[in-house]
């Protein structure tokens, strides 16, 4: 830019028409600082105090949380040292611990900080309503497109603030089954029988079967032959189970002794007795494989002999059979039979006939 056109820039800036016109600006611009210089103190003032307030009260209310928890934990330890660590599994108390500490502490953050952001908004003379109104739009439209995330972190809430099930427990998810690994808000981790691990979504799982609460029930089924003497098979089995109850560790696997439930299903060749036992929660299978064990090698050495199954019986009795390969014979083989009478005999073709005319 020239000397020139700067210059007649200079010139073209209003300037005051006069010394009074100057005055009564500079005056009008000390008012209205006057004025209000007072109004933006008190609402600087007030801001602090509400961003301070709420830091304060958040800080307060997480280690409020956190005590919380930890008192949970010593109570749980507790009870973990008076019951020798049998019923109360360390790691799933601290991994549902830990859950619902971060949940409660995340809870009072979102609510607290986000109180106090709206009251500053209020104190600067913000109009909240199109900022509601857009925030609620948004958070429809974030809902609509990550439902999935949030079906699976509501439920995973659920579950865990339910105690459905926790580290160590034995489920059927419906989707997987196997041992509980981990527990999270969105994903839980199961270990599989063949030693896969599932991840299963929270939000996907419909019902849940635990297999570890409470107690189990470990059931057996004895296939014996048709012949045998019953009541000496009820009473090998039992002296198996009364010694079984005092050997460790399974005295203290089976929570009551071993009961031979009668017969659960008769065919011509053989009978099934069911056997039940119910045992500490997880421990169904390893109570039942030990029982078969024990009762095979019993029934082995009082000579009481084991049954195949129905099918396996029928399969050998039919290929012991030679009439069971052989077509059966027709009752137009006899020439005397009413079919072989009713038929009638094909006639000759006339010579020089031609087939089909």
């Amino acid at each position: 830019m020239s000397w020139s056109a700067a210059l007649v820039a200079a010139d073209s800036t209003p300037r005051p028409s006069s010394l009074d016109e100057a005055q009564k600006t500079a005056n009008d611009a000390a008012g209205w600082l006057e004025a209000n210089w007072s109004v933006w103190i008190s609402n600087g003032l007030r801001i602090v105090l509400i961003v301070t307030i709420a830091i304060v009260l958040r800080s307060l209310v997480r280690r409020g949380i956190t005590k919380l928890i930890a008192r949970m934990n010593r109570t749980a330890q507790a009870m973990d040292n008076a019951l020798g660590g049998i019923l109360v599994n360390a790691e799933r108390r601290r991994q549902r611990s830990e859950a619902i500490g971060s949940v409660l502490r995340s809870v009072a953050s979102f609510l607290i900080m986000g109180t106090a952001a709206l009251t500053v908004l209020s104190v600067l003379k913000i109009n909240l309503a199109p900022l509601l109104a857009s925030a609620g739009v948004a958070g429809v439209a974030i809902g609509f497109g990550a439902r999935n995330l949030v079906t699976d972190f509501l439920s995973g809430v659920f579950m865990i603030l339910e105690d459905q099930y926790g580290v160590g427990d034995e489920i059927d998810a419906g989707v997987a089954t196997g041992t509980v690994v981990e527990v999270g808000l969105r994903v839980t981790k199961l270990r599989g029988a063949n030693g896969a691990i599932w991840y299963v979504r929270n939000g996907e799982v419909k019902r849940i079967g635990n297999l570890s609460q409470g107690w189990a029930m470990a059931e057996v089924d004895v296939t014996l032959r048709y012949d045998e003497d019953l009541d000496r098979a009820r009473q090998v089995i039992g002296e198996v189970g009364e010694e079984m109850s005092k050997t460790a560790p399974w005295d203290e696997k089976l929570w009551e002794p071993v009961e031979v439930m009668g017969l659960d299903s008769v065919s011509l060749d053989s009978v099934v007795v069911r056997v039940q036992a119910k045992a500490a929660p997880g421990e169904a299978a390893a109570v039942a494989r030990e029982l078969r064990w024990r009762i095979k090698r019993a029934l082995d050495a009082a000579g009481i002999r084991m049954g195949p199954p129905p099918a396996v019986a029928d399969a050998a009795a039919d290929a012991a059979d030679p009439t069971a390969v052989v077509a059966p014979p027709s009752v137009l083989a006899n020439p005397a039979s009413p079919q072989a009478l009713a038929t009638a005999p094909i006639p000759p073709v006339p010579p020089g006939a031609t087939l089909g005319k």
